[in-house]
């Protein structure tokens, strides 16, 4: 008889590169299943830093308790049995969890999202950290060994996680969707569990072979959703019933931007029509402007400009390739010299547009249900009115909930680098009651607010205009967002 869980007794050890193999693989998969994770959940939770949060902490939590029922497990069960199904059943979990987390997203059942998002990371991230401690078991020897053995396998083990990281932040996210990442990953550990069902204990892969059978059946019979998976988004194009050329842009399952495909002067969003009211209310009527936009959407507000005012030219920041491609491929987008739209993130990319240059700058950039932290603050403010003419103007699309707190600090900030600061809104909104769109205007010259509320009436919009007293009682004591202290994602309470 030979006792296979007593180092240097029993079987030959595992060899070396094997064993290396083994742990890097397994900790590199734990980081892309964490990584993906993080998009998979942003539709439905936002892409903030309670989402980051969460999701690092529930895989720090998965790879504590593998690494510690591992460690024990091996001890008492031989690790040649179990690695192949640790790896089988792990590869299973990941294949699933896009159309698990999809189909608990789709219900809007906020509890039952929460419990399959922790399973689907606690569940293959365990199983993979477990891997490391039964691989460590077989390795050894001696036992006088147990130290150089245990820190060259941790060693390995934390290289693969750097690997994992690298490449899926700098490489899978931007090449493949998310969906393709984890049923590939999935694929590979079902394949790795096979070789080593074959290669170690010289067995017919059974588990593994199940495991590809009733991974598939699910990946069969739940949907994914997504008319395109870019590298931030889950983009879907719908047309709209009750008119012809409609076609709503969903992103992350957020009706993000309407455009008419007919008609491009049509402008379906209250925010987009509160935008046509500040431009009519600050320029002469069809006098073409020079217009940079932080976000790109479905490119509305570009296309409205060039219809009602022919000869404008608008330069657009937008991070998602992805979105881009869908604007040109299902929204008729066509990119010319009077419309320029730059793959690049907005901070970075206004750097790039030439000092007073712009009439107007248009902030219609969001990460979920916020616009990010970093072009809100003093700072990115303050490179927007670098980029502005002496009259030019500035107008932010904004969306916070009761009681407001992210908008007051905003139009603080703003306050605090332009000489002429209004606030547009329903007037449900501005009472801070409930929660909607917010159009933040400013300017180094004085806003013609008599003149922009006529171009909310001429679109037919019941939008109030708040400046001077009313806008200091209105921001109250809000703070100042900077670079150094933006907790964007604690001021909304998107879920209030």
């Amino acid at each position: 008889m030979t006792d296979e869980t007593t180092p240097g007794r029993g079987r030959a050890p595992l060899a070396g590169w094997a064993a290396g193999s083994l742990v890097f693989g397994s900790s590199a998969a734990v980081l892309v299943v964490e990584l993906v994770a993080l998009r998979l959940l942003a539709p439905y939770l936002g892409l903030t830093l309670e989402t980051n949060t969460l999701v690092i902490g529930v895989a720090l939590a998965a790879i504590a308790l593998g690494s510690w029922l591992g460690g024990r497990s091996a001890d008492v069960v031989q690790p040649r049995r179990t690695l192949a199904p640790l790896l089988a059943v792990s590869g299973a979990a990941v294949a699933v969890t896009p159309f698990a987390v999809r189909a608990a997203g789709s219900l809007a059942d906020g509890g039952l999202l929460l419990l399959v998002a922790g399973l689907t990371i606690i569940v293959p991230g365990a199983l993979l950290s477990a891997v490391t401690p039964m691989v460590t078991k077989l390795v050894l020897t001696s036992l006088d060994e147990t130290g150089s053995v245990v820190g060259r396998l941790s060693g390995i083990g934390t290289a693969g996680a750097i690997f994992g990281t690298v490449v899926t932040g700098f490489v899978l996210i931007s090449t493949v969707p998310v969906t393709w990442i984890m049923v590939g990953l999935g694929a590979v550990l079902v394949v790795t569990a096979a070789v080593v069902e074959v290669g170690v204990r010289r067995r017919v892969p059974v588990v593994p072979a199940v495991v590809v059978l009733l991974a598939g059946l699910v990946g069969v019979l739940v949907p994914g959703g997504c008319d395109a998976e870019t590298t931030y988004h889950c983009a879907q194009v719908s047309a709209d019933p009750e008119r012809e050329g409609g076609r709503l842009l969903v992103l992350d399952g957020l009706r993000h931007s309407y455009v008419d495909l007919d008609d491009p002067t049509h402008l379906e969003f209250s925010y987009t029509q509160g935008l046509a009211g500040v431009v009519a209310g600050s320029y002469d009527a069809g006098e073409p402007l020079a217009a940079y936009h932080l976000g790109a959407g479905g490119l509305t507000f570009p296309r409205y400009l060039a219809a009602t005012r022919p000869g404008s030219r608008s330069v657009v920041s937008e991070i998602d390739p992805g979105v881009v491609r869908v604007d040109t491929e299902r929204l008729g987008v066509r990119t010319g010299p009077d419309l320029e739209v730059r793959v690049e993130d907005g901070r970075r990319g206004i750097t790039r547009v030439g000092t007073d240059s712009r009439d107007l700058v248009v902030g219609d950039a969001f990460g979920g249900v916020s616009v990010p932290w970093h072009l809100t603050t003093t700072e990115a403010v303050e490179e927007v009115r670098r980029v502005l003419r002496p009259s030019g103007v500035y107008a932010a699309n904004l969306i916070d909930y009761e009681p407001l707190a992210f908008a007051r600090a905003e139009l603080r900030t703003l306050r605090g680098v332009f000489d002429h600061v209004a606030l547009a809104a329903d007037p449900y909104t501005l009472s801070g009651r409930g929660g909607g769109n917010l159009l933040a205007i400013a300017s180094d010259s004085p806003l013609d607010l008599a003149g922009i509320e006529a171009g909310f009436e001429e679109q037919d919009l019941p939008w109030d205009v708040v400046d001077g007293d009313a806008l200091s009682a209105w921001i109250g004591d809000a703070r100042v967002l900077t670079d150094d202290d933006a907790p964007v994602d604690q001021l909304l309470t998107p879920y209030a």
